[in-house]
């Protein structure tokens, strides 16, 4: 067993211990940049996985509690009592034949509702209209990165005996079409594929890779703690990558501070507070803890680091990587 890594068995005795500790403690009460989140009306949209007869595959489990309308109206209602300013809307798996009609759509939010601040859009980069779509993309005011999961080996063992998209050419021909356009790119893949980013990443030194959940530590046995904070490290040597510590919920457990303090802190340790920035994953999240429960646990945990680490958590480093206060308000079309 490696020495540190904790264990889960008891996370409410966590949580009251570390609470008793953190007590006096200054949490964070300024700004927020909520660096990840999505809005969706799938009764009016086509989101494939969102359909009433569709069930994927999901790391929480059963999502039919997500499968309905989740729009600026409704995360206020949940962010309610924290200072969200800005939210960075990350694409939704949206209908793959019309992408540039969700970056529309979110634009059209942004212009009614004030949010969101910033758009990752959707672009398969291994299609044959990968270069049209991202053109079109970076045409958005608010478009500022593109996310397209790689897929790939499913669990540690598999690694060698598959590859993801991040080695293919074709893939990674649509990737360098981003630095012309000056769009960063949002990176969503488990931990055990990290080898494969490091070396997208040195490859393409002038291209900001954004990981998304943490390198999705779902497995919190010591081996698998183990592996996830060894990729972490490696990646975390990379100057052009960043983190979200967003989506750390376990499958079939309430979000708890208990079992998600070590990752936090590993992942601020890594990156340092420059590099790493909070954000909720809501409405997908909601499948764990309400809003509530999971930003004032990131404030409890945070509660650690100086005012200025907190800042940069939950505010300055998501704001500088995606420019979410330079449209105060966007036009709901592309020029």
């Amino acid at each position: 067993m490696l020495a540190g890594l904790p264990s889960i068995s008891s996370p409410l005795l966590v949580d009251f211990l570390q609470g008793a500790v953190m007590s006096d403690e200054k949490t964070w009460k300024g700004p927020i940049v909520d660096a990840h989140q999505h809005f969706w009306d799938p009764i009016t949209n086509d989101h494939p996985w969102l359909r009433p007869d569709v069930m994927i595959p999901f790391r929480y489990g059963d999502y039919s509690a997500i499968k309905r309308p989740y729009l600026p109206d409704d995360y206020r209602k949940d962010a309610a009592g924290h200072a969200v300013c800005e939210t960075v809307y990350v694409e939704t798996e949206w209908d793959p034949n019309t992408p540039l009609d969700e970056t529309r759509y979110a634009s059209g939010l942004n212009a009614h509702c004030r949010l969101p601040n910033a758009v990752v859009a959707q672009a398969w980069l291994d299609r044959d209209d990968a270069a049209t779509v991202i053109a079109g993309q970076a045409a958005f005011p608010l478009v500022r990165s593109i996310r397209h999961k790689p897929e790939g080996p499913v669990s540690p063992k598999d690694v060698g005996r598959t590859r993801t998209l991040m080695s293919d050419e074709r893939w990674r021909r649509g990737f360098a079409l981003l630095e012309k356009h000056g769009l960063h790119f949002d990176l969503q893949t488990p931990w055990w594929n990290l080898d494969e980013a490091i070396a997208l990443a040195r490859d393409f030194p002038l291209t900001l890779i954004i990981l998304n959940h943490a390198g999705l530590p779902a497995d919190r046995s010591s081996e698998g703690l183990a592996g996830w904070r060894a990729a972490m490290a490696r990646l975390a040597e990379e100057p052009n990558v960043r983190v979200k510590i967003s989506g750390i919920g376990l499958r079939n457990r309430p979000w708890s501070v208990g079992d998600n303090r070590w990752i936090v802190e590993q992942v601020v340790a890594m990156f340092g507070a420059d590099r790493a920035m909070f954000a909720s994953n809501f409405p997908v999240d909601s499948l764990c803890g309400s809003f509530d429960t999971i930003l004032s646990g990131f404030k409890r945990i945070a509660a650690r680091y100086s005012e200025a680490e907190q800042a940069r958590l939950f505010c300055e480093t998501a704001r500088q990587v995606y420019r979410t206060n330079e449209n105060d308000r966007a036009p709901a079309h592309a020029d």
